[in-house]
C-alpha cells in the first residue's frame, strides 16, 4: 500500500470512529435518517460506497470541498457525520417536529449567519476583511467565526483599550476595532516581523481604522513592558509557548471584569501552562470554546 492510500485509509477510520462516538444513544440519529460521513461524501464520488484507485488519486482535490470555512483546514464540526434532516411538518429540518439542532441540515439552517453591517463605516470594514483574505490569504490569522467572537466580546464589555500579542496581516484587530468604533476606544498591537506589521498597517489603513490601532514592531514580550492599563481586553495570538509570560506581564493591568483570551486552544496547539493559569488561579474565571480556532476566554473577577 502507498503512502497515499495508506493515509485515506487511516483517515477513514479516524472519521467512523468519530462517526460512531457522534451518533446519539441507539446507535443512530431519528428514525428513517439515513448518516453521511463529509470525508466518505467528499471522495466517492461516483457514489457507489466505495474508492477506487482514480478517487484516491484525487482525494487531496477533494477535501478541499469539505473546508467550508475556507481556512485551509478541516475542523472537527466539517468531518462530524450528518444525520438527512427533513424539512417542514413532521420533519427534522427547520419547522419539523424535531426542531433545529436535530442534523446537519437543520443546525446549519437554523444557527449559520452571516455578519450584517448596521452603517456604512462598517460595511466598509466587512468588505475590506473579504478583500484582504482574498488577496493575501488566511496567513496566521483567526477564521471568521473567531474574529466575529473577538468582537462580541470586546463589545460586551464596553471595551476601550485592548492589547493584541501576534498582528499578523491585521485581521483580528480589524474584527476588534469594529467594537472599539462606537466608543473612541484603541488597541494596540504587537508584531516581531517588520515586513509583516507594514502590511498590516496597510491594511488597516485600507479599512480606515488607522485611528483605532496602532502597531509596535519588536518582541512582545519585551514590548509588553511598556503597557499601562487599565486594559480591557488581551489576545494573545503569537507564540505558544510565550502564552504564559504574556499573561503574567499583562494581567496585573487588567481590569475587574476585562478579558485574557488565547487563540489555538486546543489539545494540539495550546501550552501547558497557560492552561494551568488560567484554571487554578482562584481570581480567574476561565471558559473554552472548541469551535474555529479554539479560543480560552477568561474572566478577571478581581
Amino acid at each position: 500500500m502507498n503512502l497515499r492510500k495508506m493515509l485515506v485509509a487511516l483517515s477513514l477510520v479516524s472519521v467512523v470512529a468519530v462517526a460512531v462516538r457522534a451518533q446519539p444513544p441507539g446507535g443512530r440519529g431519528a428514525p428513517g435518517e439515513p448518516m453521511r460521513i463529509p470525508l466518505m461524501t467528499a471522495l466517492d464520488t461516483n457514489g457507489d460506497g466505495e474508492l477506487s484507485a482514480e478517487e484516491i488519486a484525487a482525494a487531496s482535490q477533494a477535501l478541499k470541498k469539505l473546508d467550508k470555512s475556507g481556512d485551509g483546514k478541516l475542523s472537527r464540526e466539517e468531518l462530524r457525520p450528518q444525520f438527512g434532516g427533513r424539512g417542514g411538518p413532521g420533519g427534522f429540518g427547520p419547522g419539523g417536529a424535531g426542531g433545529p439542532g436535530r442534523g446537519e441540515v437543520a443546525r446549519s439552517a437554523a444557527f449559520e449567519n452571516e455578519a450584517r453591517p448596521k452603517d456604512d463605516g462598517e460595511r466598509k470594514i466587512l468588505q475590506g476583511i473579504n478583500d484582504i483574505v482574498q488577496k493575501q490569504g488566511r496567513r496566521l490569522n483567526v477564521p471568521t467565526a473567531d474574529g466575529r467572537l473577538l468582537r462580541l466580546l470586546a463589545e460586551s464589555i464596553g471595551a476601550k483599550q485592548i492589547v493584541e500579542f501576534g498582528t499578523s496581516n491585521g485581521i483580528s484587530a480589524i474584527w476588534m476595532s469594529l467594537a472599539l468604533r462606537k466608543n473612541d476606544g484603541k488597541l494596540i498591537t504587537h508584531e516581531i516581523d517588520p515586513n509583516t506589521a507594514a502590511l498590516a498597517r496597510e491594511n488597516f489603513a485600507a479599512v480606515g481604522v488607522t485611528d483605532i490601532v496602532t502597531v509596535v514592531v519588536g518582541d512582545g514580550h519585551e514590548k509588553a513592558k511598556e503597557l499601562k492599563g487599565p486594559i480591557d481586553l488581551v489576545f494573545i495570538d503569537a507564540d505558544k509557548e510565550g502564552y504564559a509570560d504574556y499573561l503574567k506581564k499583562t494581567l496585573p493591568l487588567v481590569r475587574p471584569g476585562g478579558l485574557i483570551v488565547g487563540h489555538n486552544m486546543n489539545p494540539r496547539m495550546a501550552a501547558g501552562d497557560f492552561v494551568k493559569a488560567i484554571t487554578t488561579n482562584p481570581d480567574l474565571e476561565t471558559v473554552f470554546y472548541m469551535e474555529g480556532g479554539g479560543v480560552s476566554i477568561t474572566l478577571k473577577k478581581r
